[in-house]
């Protein structure tokens, strides 16, 4: 069972972002938390709540156990880019380029079936399901007709 979670135009480049993502990629989710955890980076911060999203959709949403995960792919994608400028000598400017990241976190881990137990009500269906009943067969003498001459009880 695969969980993706994501974090969508994230203040910090790219590149600074997948030194980061190199440490973690391929690790259980307990280890990559630890790890990220200990690094002083403000793109370990990013990854760690990103991952720690993804843990949460997968033990609620899934079912899946926290410590069976493990990081499939981590991907770290380019976001727009937004333009600033500094004013420099002789009347020039120069662009300054702010740009911004897509983290996409997949986590992989297997599903484990557990067996909920009926409510009471679904539980009362069910054995009334199970009960056979006595088919009902239709008689002669439950069957309604009407002669030719007889129309809503009177004759013509």
């Amino acid at each position: 069972m695969e969980v993706v979670s994501q974090a969508k135009f994230v203040r910090q480049t790219p590149r600074k972002l997948r030194l980061v993502a190199d440490e973690v990629r391929g690790l259980g989710v307990t280890e990559a938390e630890i790890i990220l955890k200990s690094l002083n980076k403000k793109a370990a911060r990013l990854l760690l709540k990103t991952l720690r999203q993804g843990m949460a959709n997968a033990e609620n949403n899934f079912n899946l156990k926290k410590e069976d995960l493990k990081i499939k792919r981590l991907e770290i994608g380019e976001g727009p880019r937004m333009r600033r400028y500094r004013f420099v000598a002789k009347g020039r400017v120069h662009q300054v380029l702010k740009r911004m990241a897509h983290v996409k976190i997949i986590l992989e881990g297997e599903e484990k079936k557990i067996e909920k137990k009926p409510s009471p009500k679904q539980a009362a269906t069910e054995v009334a399901k199970k009960i056979r009943r006595p088919r009902l067969r239709r008689t002669a003498s439950t069957k309604v007709s009407a002669s030719k001459g007889e129309k809503n009880g009177t004759k013509s």
